[in-house]
Parts: structure tokens; sequence; C-alpha cells
């Protein structure tokens, strides 16, 4: 009975943890500044899925000239249908070998659970990535999405100032794999990346943002 009672009252924590996360926002106070009526606005993109988030950036020359690496590793950022740069952060384990849920093995899971090193995820895809399910839109003017880029640019690690990427990683013909800054875990993952780096071009997030459900609902309550 105790070990019930135990287990019940860790399910609840771990729930008021993930509600008290989703909306509290951070930073706690909006910025002062707003975007002139008359500033350019970009957009932005959060995609989101069961587990993951990706974040889609306006591929245009400046961020081809921020990531000069990815047309060397065969990245497509310079293909005349590509409008979006997606970019997502994982653990390397489980997102370098699981693809698809049929691919899913007990080690990357283990990994996932505990600590791993990180990897970034990345491909490039066209206008009608906009009007796709589990994508929301946020417009962010030049500065703050200038911001975002260089802390997207800041996560790829590099090897005395060169980034590549890992070979043979991918999903498909296209997309690639880099090393990237920091460790993974499961409290300071994915979607807290992708929060972190929403932050960065002026938007707010939950105050700690796990799961994409959580990620989503605070954006959607603050932005």
């Amino acid at each position: 009975m105790r070990s019930v009672r135990f287990a019940f009252g860790g399910l609840l924590l771990l729930l008021l943890l993930l509600v008290g996360g989703a909306v509290i926002p951070r930073p706690l106070v909006a910025p002062v500044e707003a975007f002139p009526g008359s500033a350019l606005l970009r957009r932005i993109l959060v995609l989101s899925g069961p587990i993951h988030t990706d974040i889609a950036i306006p591929l245009d020359d400046a961020t081809r000239a921020a990531f000069p690496f990815l047309a060397e590793a065969g990245v497509p950022v310079g293909h005349p249908e590509a409008r979006w740069l997606i970019v997502g952060w994982g653990g390397r384990a489980f997102y370098l070998e699981t693809p698809t849920w049929a691919d899913l093995k007990p080690l990357p899971v283990l990994r996932a659970l505990t600590v791993d090193r990180s990897v970034l995820h990345v491909d490039v895809a066209g206008e009608a990535l906009g009007s796709q399910p589990g994508v929301a839109a946020f417009d962010v003017d030049d500065k703050s999405l200038a911001r975002l880029i260089a802390f997207v640019a800041g996560s790829f690690a590099s090897d005395t100032g060169v980034v590549a990427a890992i070979p043979g990683a991918g999903y498909g013909a296209h997309d690639r794999f880099f090393e990237a800054r920091g460790l993974f875990n499961i409290l300071i993952g994915c979607n807290t990346w992708t929060a972190a780096a929403l932050r960065t071009a002026g938007l707010r997030s939950g105050l700690w943002t796990p799961l994409p459900q959580s990620l989503v609902i605070s954006l959607r309550l603050y932005n």
C-alpha cells in the first residue's frame, strides 16, 4: 500500500511540474520592447511531433551565409525551391538510431533517459511546410531572427573551427547530422533546447518544457 501511495505521489508531483513548467512563463515578465509598426517581420516555424520539436528558419542569403558548411555537407540550401532551414537538437544515440518507431532499440532509449552527447539534425523544406499539421508560425523582427540564427549556429560543435557532418548519418538523401554542443538528458532535452532558441528571438516559453505539448501550450499562451 505504501508503495502505491509513493508511486501515486510521484506521478502527481511530475504532473504538477509539467503543468507548472508550461503555464509559468519564461521570462516571467514580458519584454518591454515591441516591434515598431514599420518593422519588417519575418516568420519562423515550430514543428512539433509526439516527442520532438524542430525550428524552421527562413532560407535566404543571410541564413546561407550564417551556415556556410551546410552546402559543403550536401544539404541543398541553394535549391531553388528550398524555403525553410529545419534544425533540431537531440540525444546522439536516440536521434541517429531511431529514424522511425520501428527502429526503436533499448540502448538508445536508455541513453536518452540518462545522459548522452548531442547532435543537430538539419534539413530543408519548401513553401508548403507552413501549412502542414503540427506547425505553428510566429513573426519576429530582423534583430530577433538574427539572434535566433546566432543561437543555432553556436550550437554546432566544431573541430579546430571546422563544422563537418557525421559521416553516413541521415534519414534521407539530403538531410545531415552534426555534432552539437551540450549534453542531452531527460530533463534538458530537445524541447527545452527549442524553447531556449525561441527565447533568443523574443518569444516567451514555459519555465520548463520537456514535452512538445507543454512547449506548444506555453507558446500559444504567451505569444
